[in-house]
């Protein structure tokens, strides 16, 4: 529960932020308007981008973690999560996932989603698997696709 609740804290500071870009991106704009300073335009103009477009990344990544969320509650009830096998991980003093044995477990998830691709089941534990051995732009990418196969995107889009 701390990690969603620093997730919710730093994404009200990121609202902010983006808010106050957007603010200060339309005021620079006027002011470039009418006060004829282009310079000030562009960069207002640069601000409102940044604002909308950190906006809907901030918003994309809400969604991946209600879907992911929504997944992982899913498999629990069915109790088919998997978390006992990447807890049992041999770890190091500092807490770190022994990378032999993460590779080990990411190779059995693999052989798993190889003999049922279109189980997103199997995807959601390749992508546990994927994280496990550090791998998380890959980890990424086989949550997402989990969500699709699960029909669970709600505005997630492939990317």
């Amino acid at each position: 529960m701390r990690a969603r609740t620093a997730a919710f804290i730093l994404s009200a500071v990121l609202v902010i932020y983006l808010g106050m870009c957007v603010w200060k991106g339309a005021l620079a704009i006027y002011d470039g308007l009418h006060q004829g300073g282009a310079p000030a335009g562009l960069l207002g103009a640069g601000l409102l981008v940044f604002g909308f477009l950190g906006s809907w990344f901030l918003v994309r990544e809400i969604q991946f973690g209600f879907a992911t969320e929504r997944l992982a509650r899913q498999l629990d009830a069915q109790d088919l999560l998997g978390q006992e096998e990447l807890d049992a991980l041999p770890r190091s003093p500092g807490g770190r996932v022994d990378r032999a044995a993460a590779d080990r477990l990411f190779e059995r998830r693999k052989t798993e989603t190889e003999a049922a691709p279109d189980d997103w089941r199997a995807w959601y534990r390749l992508a546990a698997a994927y994280s496990a051995a550090k791998d998380n732009s890959r980890a990424r990418a086989a949550m997402r696709h989990a969500i699709r196969l699960r029909g669970d995107s709600q505005g997630l889009r492939q990317g």
